[in-house]
């Protein structure tokens, strides 16, 4: 399982642990999964998508942000 926290400026939108998380990439689309090597990423405007427990999946529409992935932790800071 990955720990993923997802903030704005304005507050922390979610705090938790899931199976996978879809990420609107610069260069495209991206899935990050359990122990995806490092990255720093900017993301483009789009769909955040997370996968958490069975087939429950939630979604989230972005402007941009970054993504950090270190060590099954994933940061997205984000604009909305």
């Amino acid at each position: 399982m990955l720990q993923l926290k997802i903030v704005s400026p304005e507050r922390i939108l979610f705090t938790g642990k899931v199976k996978s998380v879809v990420v609107p990439g610069s260069l495209g689309e991206f899935e990050i999964l359990e122990n995806h090597a490092p990255i720093i990423s900017s993301l483009e405007k789009g769909t955040v998508a997370c996968k958490l427990s069975g087939t429950d999946e939630s979604r989230l529409e972005i402007l941009g942000g970054f993504v950090e992935v270190q060590k099954n932790e994933v940061r997205l800071c984000v604009e909305l």
